[in-house]
Protein backbone atom coordinates (compact mmCIF):
# COMPACT_ATOMS: atom_id res chain seq x y z
CA UNK A 1 0.00 0.00 0.00
CA UNK A 2 1.37 3.87 -1.11
CA UNK A 3 1.44 6.39 1.66
CA UNK A 4 1.12 8.94 -1.07
CA UNK A 5 -2.30 10.53 -0.94
CA UNK A 6 -3.90 11.61 -4.12
CA UNK A 7 -5.56 15.59 -3.08
CA UNK A 8 -5.72 17.38 -6.20
CA UNK A 9 -4.77 18.50 -9.68
CA UNK A 10 -1.55 20.59 -9.76
CA UNK A 11 -3.78 23.16 -11.74
CA UNK A 12 -6.54 23.25 -9.12
CA UNK A 13 -4.14 25.59 -7.53
CA UNK A 14 -3.13 28.86 -8.85
CA UNK A 15 0.64 29.72 -9.31
CA UNK A 16 1.42 31.98 -6.41
CA UNK A 17 -1.33 30.77 -5.15
CA UNK A 18 -2.66 28.13 -2.14
CA UNK A 19 -5.67 26.41 -1.09
CA UNK A 20 -6.71 24.20 2.07
CA UNK A 21 -7.35 20.62 1.21
CA UNK A 22 -9.45 18.47 3.78
CA UNK A 23 -7.84 15.09 3.76
CA UNK A 24 -9.27 12.09 5.69
CA UNK A 25 -6.42 12.77 8.29
CA UNK A 26 -6.84 16.36 8.66
CA UNK A 27 -6.75 19.80 6.70
CA UNK A 28 -3.61 20.82 5.26
CA UNK A 29 -2.42 24.02 3.21
CA UNK A 30 -0.87 23.40 -0.23
CA UNK A 31 1.15 26.44 -1.94
CA UNK A 32 1.92 26.35 -5.10
CA UNK A 33 5.52 28.45 -6.19
CA UNK A 34 5.63 30.45 -9.74
CA UNK A 35 8.27 27.81 -10.64
CA UNK A 36 5.44 25.23 -9.98
CA UNK A 37 6.62 23.52 -6.86
CA UNK A 38 4.66 22.19 -3.95
CA UNK A 39 4.36 22.77 -0.28
CA UNK A 40 2.22 21.23 2.06
CA UNK A 41 2.24 22.95 5.73
CA UNK A 42 -0.30 23.50 8.72
CA UNK A 43 -2.76 26.49 8.39
CA UNK A 44 -1.84 28.04 11.57
CA UNK A 45 0.88 31.09 11.79
CA UNK A 46 2.99 30.14 14.71
CA UNK A 47 2.55 34.16 15.56
CA UNK A 48 -1.76 34.23 15.87
CA UNK A 49 -2.63 31.14 14.06
CA UNK A 50 -3.04 33.43 10.78
CA UNK A 51 -4.47 31.89 8.02
CA UNK A 52 -1.23 31.13 5.90
CA UNK A 53 -3.58 30.03 2.63
CA UNK A 54 -4.62 33.01 2.26
CA UNK A 55 -1.34 35.06 2.68
CA UNK A 56 0.85 36.01 -0.69
CA UNK A 57 3.21 33.02 -2.09
CA UNK A 58 6.58 34.81 -3.08
CA UNK A 59 9.39 32.74 -4.17
CA UNK A 60 9.23 29.70 -1.49
CA UNK A 61 7.93 31.82 1.29
CA UNK A 62 4.44 32.89 2.27
CA UNK A 63 3.24 36.10 3.88
CA UNK A 64 0.96 36.03 6.78
CA UNK A 65 -2.15 38.03 5.88
CA UNK A 66 -2.44 38.99 9.35
CA UNK A 67 0.59 40.47 10.56
CA UNK A 68 2.78 39.85 7.56
CA UNK A 69 5.08 36.66 9.24
CA UNK A 70 6.74 35.73 6.45
CA UNK A 71 7.47 32.12 6.60
CA UNK A 72 9.44 29.30 4.43
CA UNK A 73 7.87 26.97 2.64
CA UNK A 74 10.47 24.62 2.58
CA UNK A 75 11.27 24.53 6.53
CA UNK A 76 8.13 26.00 8.34
CA UNK A 77 10.13 28.97 9.96
CA UNK A 78 9.19 32.20 10.73
CA UNK A 79 12.30 34.76 8.85
CA UNK A 80 13.65 37.62 9.82
CA UNK A 81 13.87 38.89 13.39
CA UNK A 82 10.81 36.31 13.72
CA UNK A 83 10.76 33.13 15.25
CA UNK A 84 7.77 30.33 15.54
CA UNK A 85 7.83 27.24 12.95
CA UNK A 86 4.76 25.46 11.22
CA UNK A 87 4.71 21.52 10.85
CA UNK A 88 5.67 20.72 7.10
CA UNK A 89 4.48 17.68 5.18
CA UNK A 90 5.82 15.76 2.37
CA UNK A 91 4.35 16.93 -1.22
CA UNK A 92 5.37 15.93 -4.66
CA UNK A 93 3.74 16.10 -8.01
CA UNK A 94 2.91 13.29 -10.50
CA UNK A 95 1.35 13.48 -13.51
CA UNK A 96 -0.26 16.67 -12.60
CA UNK A 97 -1.89 15.58 -9.76
CA UNK A 98 -0.68 16.65 -6.10
CA UNK A 99 0.53 14.39 -3.86
CA UNK A 100 0.86 14.13 0.15
CA UNK A 101 2.35 11.48 2.39
CA UNK A 102 -0.10 9.68 4.70
CA UNK A 103 1.95 8.90 7.15
CA UNK A 104 2.99 12.25 7.88
CA UNK A 105 -0.39 13.68 8.34
CA UNK A 106 -1.25 10.48 10.36
CA UNK A 107 1.34 11.29 13.00
CA UNK A 108 0.38 14.85 12.86
CA UNK A 109 -3.02 13.81 13.65
CA UNK A 110 -2.20 11.67 16.57
CA UNK A 111 -0.44 14.28 18.28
Amino acid sequence: MTNWIDIAALDDIPQRGARVVKTSEGCVAVFRTAEDEIFALNNACPHKAGPLAEGIVHGKSVTCPLHNWVISLETGLAQGEDTGQVATYPARVENGRILLDRSFLRARAAA
